[in-house]
């Protein structure tokens, strides 16, 4: 059984939906991540370059999202998965992004999917 690195309640605003309103107006996103890997080498060396460094992932999901402008949630959990996996370490991610004002009536909805190497 792999670890995880767990990155929880991104709260992002991007252009995503296949409305007009939805594409001309930022929409509130929130992102969970949840990255297999091995956490040992870094728990053994105490060092950075042993370790998926969460902060740098971070920033490149933020930039991704907040720079997007896909028609599809299923679209951007995707492409969030293809950049977690780009670090050879992360074995598998599970990617969930919730649009909190998407349907009246409900808190939010949302999509979870799990991709790997």
């Amino acid at each position: 059984m792999a670890d995880q690195i767990l990155i929880k309640d991104l709260f992002l605003r991007t252009i995503i939906g296949i409305n007009d309103d939805e594409r001309n107006n930022r929409q509130d996103v929130l992102i969970n991540l949840a990255l297999d890997t091995d956490t040992r080498p870094a728990g053994l060396s105490d060092d950075i370059a042993d370790a998926v460094n969460y902060r740098t992932l971070s920033k490149q999901v933020v930039e991704l999202v907040e720079n997007s402008r896909f028609y599809l949630v299923e679209k951007l959990a995707e492409e969030i998965a293809t950049l977690c996996l780009a670090d050879v370490r992360v074995l598998r991610v599970r990617v969930t992004i919730q649009k909190p004002a998407a349907l009246r009536f409900a808190r939010s909805v949302g999509i979870s999917i799990k991709r790997g190497r």
